[in-house]
């Protein structure tokens, strides 16, 4: 029972994710066509918007933008633009004092810091499923990758080559991993590897 309910709600917030980002989409595309039709008005300086309006307006559409990227990447990479842009926001936006606007730089270079150092290379992925005699010239071609590989060899024959130089035990989730991708046993059907997904970092 237990299973079925996790897999429900698991189902109904990603749902909910798409619709919250359908909804900031249309919200976003309203007023960037309000922005367009009010820019008349900024030859007055009595009249919306200013200039400190529509530099408001602009960063508040992109942090949106990127919210949306948040919603259905689900990567640290997005979290990270969104606080960015946040915080470059307030610097120049706020123009309060100094000291915060100090704080805020610090807080930028904080968040470099943790991109350069803590993100690791398979933070962000795209994942593709492959059958197992697929020839590994093929999946290069098909998903730009740089997969090693000798003649006509499967993914299964890199795979099982690399498994076994590394004494990884075979099974369903099984990794080996070279430069900046790697291959995963993702499916086995009466003891043979049917499927491998190829993980490949997009940072």
């Amino acid at each position: 029972m237990t299973k079925y309910a996790n897999a429900f709600l698991k189902n109904l917030t990603t749902a909910l994710e798409f619709v919250i980002a359908a909804l900031l989409a249309a919200g976003i595309i309203i007023m960037t066509f309000q922005l367009l039709l009010s820019f008349g008005s900024l030859t007055d300086l009595n009249k919306y918007p200013n200039y400190d309006d529509l530099l408001t307006v602009c960063f508040n559409l992109i942090i949106g933008v990127e919210m949306i990227r948040m919603l259905y990447l689900h990567t640290p990479m997005t979290v990270f633009e969104v606080l960015l842009f946040a915080i470059a926001r307030q610097i120049i936006i706020d123009h309060s004092s100094s000291f915060n606007s100090l704080l805020g730089v610090i807080a930028i270079a904080i968040l470099f810091a943790v991109r350069k150092f803590l993100f690791v290379a398979f933070d962000e992925t795209e994942r593709v499923t492959f059958r197992s005699d697929q020839k590994v010239r093929h999946v290069n071609r098909l998903i730009h990758a740089n997969i090693p590989y000798e003649d006509d060899e499967t993914l299964l024959d890199v795979l099982m080559k690399q498994m076994n130089n590394e004494e990884i035990e075979i099974g369903v989730g099984a990794c080996t991993y070279f430069h900046k991708f790697g291959l995963r046993v993702a499916k086995i059907t009466d003891g043979k590897i049917t499927r491998i997904e190829v993980i490949r970092s997009i940072q």
